[in-house]
């Protein structure tokens, strides 16, 4: 089998609102999309969302290296996954997205060759899968109850609160979310690197009597050594995000003791291929993981979720981006339970499962390399 064309598109979708966070915000998909076809006939998606504060990466820089890597591996085996990740990995350092992207394309191929949804040919078994929704960085806790109130409201056991405002402002946000939601409702707070050490060291001590599940990402993603000391300092668990982008993060953090989680993005890692590692890293460790999402569609939603399901030690789910799309430009792939919120129905299709309506794709964008 042989790659035999690469279509590359621009996926454009405005949010329902943007979702504010310590260090940007989301206002929409701009996203990347990759089809590749083989000569045998088959296809595989993958979807990149670029995350310019985070990864460093934008539609723009994401569709122009996707020309660059359709050239590198256009005619080869897509079932040699190793080989073209490998590839893919040597040719350029950074634009994680997009290399994600073409690992999806690639994991698609392959599961739908052996005629297997996605978590079964990465090994797994089906089990049940529940997300989180965020709550951006609202201007007054009323909005920030309000937007708990919704949440709640659609059946969801679990509320992610970004954090990381000045002070001990965040407190009285949080607090407010745990009265309202009662003390069932799991809360994991995100400062995205908003907080120094003695401002995180003050707040999550503050909202100790919260039984919060975690804290994620606190300090700077540089910052290993008071990461660890805030560790040791707390009682809350840590969660590295930022921190963690492959397998030789994942392996100095838990080295330094600097995580209790770890927060496995596909957009950050690379794909599959390198959130394997992580995982493997993470589980050696006795160290659980959550998967996460930047603004991705329900296409690489599939992915995650498809990742999630074969690997329980990914234990937290938070893959809520699509539920804050406009438009919804997939054919198959996970679903949403309209009774019980967060609940995510993958059904047993070959690959992702999952496609785009090429309709939807910003016009004038597509690109086939052939």
């Amino acid at each position: 089998m042989k790659i035999q064309s690469i279509q590359i598109a621009k996926l454009t979708i405005p949010y329902h609102q943007p979702l504010k966070v310590a260090i940007g915000q989301i206002v929409g998909a701009e996203n990347v999309v990759i089809k590749i076809t083989t000569d045998s006939g088959l296809i595989g998606w993958g979807e990149a969302s670029p995350c310019a504060y985070i990864v460093g990466d934008t539609q723009h820089t994401n569709y122009q290296t996707a020309q660059q890597l359709a050239q590198l591996i256009l005619g080869k085996d897509p079932l040699a996954i190793e080989a073209r990740m490998t590839e893919i990995n040597g040719f350029i350092v950074h634009e994680s997205s997009i290399r994600s992207a073409f690992d999806m394309a690639l994991h698609d191929i392959a599961a739908r060759a052996a005629n297997m949804p996605l978590y079964q040919f990465l090994g797994g078994e089906r089990r049940e899968l529940r997300t989180d929704y965020t709550i951006g960085l609202q201007a007054t806790v009323e909005q920030t109850v309000q937007q708990a109130q919704d949440i709640l409201d659609q059946g969801f056991d679990a509320i992610k609160m970004k954090v990381g405002r000045q002070g001990l402002a965040d407190v009285e946000h949080v607090q407010a979310v745990r009265e309202l939601a009662g003390p069932d409702i799991a809360i994991k707070i995100d400062s995205n690197q908003g907080w120094d050490y003695a401002t995180a060291v003050a707040n999550i001590n503050a909202m100790a009597p919260l039984n919060l599940q975690y804290s994620e990402q606190p300090l700077a993603a540089w910052d290993y050594d008071n990461i660890a000391r805030l560790r040791d300092k707390v009682p809350l668990p840590i969660c590295a995000d930022e921190s963690v982008f492959d397998h030789h993060d994942a392996l100095k953090l838990v080295r330094q003791g600097a995580a209790d989680y770890l927060n496995i993005k596909l957009g950050k890692s690379g794909g599959i291929h390198t959130a394997l590692k992580i995982n493997a890293i993470a589980e050696a460790a006795g160290c659980k993981c959550m998967i996460g999402c930047f603004g991705e569609s329900r296409l690489a939603l599939s992915a995650a979720a498809h990742l999630a399901m074969a690997k329980p030690n990914i234990f937290f789910l938070d893959l809520d981006s699509s539920l804050f799309f406009k438009a919804d430009p997939v054919v198959g792939g996970i679903r949403f339970d309209e009774k019980v919120g967060g609940l995510i129905h993958l059904d047993d299709a070959p690959g992702l499962g999952a496609s785009f309506d090429e309709g939807q794709f910003e016009e004038g964008s597509v690109v086939v390399v052939e």
